[in-house]
């Protein structure tokens, strides 16, 4: 099992480099749970394309490793760190982030699973995930989009799921924070005038220590192994067999940010393998 949902290393040849004159070091990306997962490997692809990375997270440990990894690379931009709490620290952590440069792009990565059902579902972690995951991208994008405004551009993307368009049991705060993000997605594109995009990225399951982390919980739900809840549960209805690589929707952010992006506004990029459009 662990081999199956273990991430390989981040490697510079596996992220997508996109020739983009708004790519450049006086251009600020402000990723979010960049300590690990895909948070840190959408901040790595960013610096792979010559942006000043800007790496939040509550993990110090993490961002250093991060940031350790990009000057490992020799990345050609650069990831620098700001230690917060999302839930408390959202304006400071928009202001540390300004003081490198133009706040040009924003991705909201950062996560969190909690496996209950409802009636069960522990509030105050369900409150927990939606100061996390729904009120803290929208608190983000209010301090960034008035930085965007004077630059004349900007984008800002989501982090969605598959959850985000249908759902699985035993979820309700993650399903309703991902309905919840896709709403932030589309009404950022109402209100940007053009110059300042917005879209998400859903996925099915990804290489991550959130994925990782749940599946004890979920085969002790489900009364079943690990071994099928990723085989019947995580993949059972991907037409595609092998689960997604942080770096891989690294890159998609970094496509969504890019020129090629121009016409993605309020668009979702749905990348799940088949999940959500196929059945047997």
């Amino acid at each position: 099992m662990t081999d199956e949902v273990t991430a390989p290393e981040f490697a510079s040849e596996d992220a997508l480099v996109v020739d983009d004159d708004r790519f450049a070091p006086e251009n600020v990306a402000l990723v979010t749970g960049a300590a690990s997962g895909i948070g840190r490997a959408t901040a790595l692809v960013l610096a792979e394309n010559g942006l000043t990375v800007v790496g939040t997270d509550v993990d110090e440990d993490g961002l250093a490793e991060t940031q350790a990894k990009a000057e490992q690379h020799d990345a050609p931009g650069t990831v620098e760190t700001v230690a917060g709490d999302l839930r408390e620290d959202v304006p400071e952590i928009a202001d540390a982030a300004a003081e490198y440069g133009d706040v040009a792009f924003l991705a909201n990565v950062a996560g969190m699973q909690h496996i209950d059902p409802i009636e069960e579902f522990p509030m105050e972690t369900y409150d927990r995930m939606q100061e996390v995951m729904v009120r803290a991208p929208v608190e983000l994008s209010k301090e960034c989009l008035p930085r965007m405004r004077e630059n004349g551009f900007g984008c800002i993307g989501n982090m969605a799921s598959v959850h985000g368009h249908y759902v699985t049991g035993d979820k309700v705060a993650y399903n309703v924070a991902k309905f919840g993000i896709r709403g932030l997605t589309q009404s950022i594109a109402a209100e940007g005038d053009g110059d300042i995009r917005a879209f998400s990225v859903s996925t099915g399951y990804v290489k991550t220590p959130l994925v990782t982390d749940q599946i004890p919980d979920t085969a002790d739900q489900r009364g079943i192994s690990v071994q099928e809840v990723v085989e019947d549960v995580m993949l059972g209805q991907s037409r595609t067999t092998e689960m997604m690589t942080p770096v891989e929707v690294g890159n998609l952010f970094a496509f969504g940010f890019s020129k090629h992006g121009q016409h993605l506004n309020g668009g979702d990029l749905r990348f799940d393998g088949g999940m959500t459009l196929t059945y047997e």
